[in-house]
């Protein structure tokens, strides 16, 4: 009987290394730390606008101007203990269509009332000039047509149509003002707006006191001693 060899094939040792998948190498601790570090430092905040800029320094600035103001007329509404108290609350609708809670003071002498609205200009629901804030599910809120207009910027204590108001003037003229200052704004504009929002009520003021400094004067105030119509 002839024997058959068998060729086998010398197995190879495999060593642990060899056994174990491939692994990436493992960060260093130095590595980890900073990992940790990035994900516990804040996200870098976007960068303010122009328009932004605006509404919080000068907003912040005429909120310290008339924050005497403000707080004596608080204490005087106080006192007369108005039913609601001295704030009154009423819901808006703000940028991109979010609520919330406008409050101003009940009066509006020397328009108190608007500028007791300086805190929610510093605080970013309100802009120095833009659209007026309207209630939740005013008609004025659905633009016709695709573009929802007022939803692209915040409402303002003053605006264009706040600034060119007439007593004849019917709502929806100043809804179109609204909307051509949502296509056009811009930071020439809201200056403007301002100056004029501030000119207004500066000249009114004057020619009241002068109509009342004429009202008070008589023709006898200025005639001479021993003065007759007579003569």
């Amino acid at each position: 009987m002839q024997r058959q060899t068998q060729r086998q094939t010398p197995r190879r040792r495999q060593g642990p290394a060899a056994r174990r998948p491939w692994q990436p190498p493992r960060p260093s601790r130095t590595a980890r730390t900073l990992g940790t570090l990035r994900a516990l430092a804040p996200a870098p905040l976007p960068r303010p606008t122009a328009k932004r800029t605006l509404d919080l320094l000068l907003g912040s600035l005429l909120l310290i101007l008339v924050a005497p103001a403000l707080a004596v007329a608080a204490l005087a509404l106080a006192a007369r203990r108005p039913p609601g108290g001295v704030l009154t609350r009423s819901p808006r609708t703000g940028l991109a269509g979010r609520p919330f809670v406008l409050r101003s003071l009940r009066t509006r002498r020397l328009r108190l009332n608007v500028l007791s609205r300086l805190p929610h200009v510093v605080r970013g629901e309100l802009s120095l000039v833009g659209p007026e804030p309207l209630a939740p599910g005013d008609v004025r809120d659905r633009a016709a047509g695709a573009r929802h207009w007022r939803q692209e910027l915040k409402p303002g204590l003053t605006g264009l149509a706040q600034v060119r108001h007439r007593s004849t003037m019917p709502w929806d003229e100043a809804a179109l003002l609204d909307q051509h200052y949502a296509e056009h704004h811009r930071l020439a504009l809201d200056l403007a707006i301002l100056a004029q929002a501030v000119h207004t009520p500066l000249r009114g003021a004057v020619r009241s006191l002068a109509r009342r400094g004429q009202a008070c004067l008589s023709d006898t105030d200025h005639r001479l001693p021993g003065y007759s119509a007579a003569e």
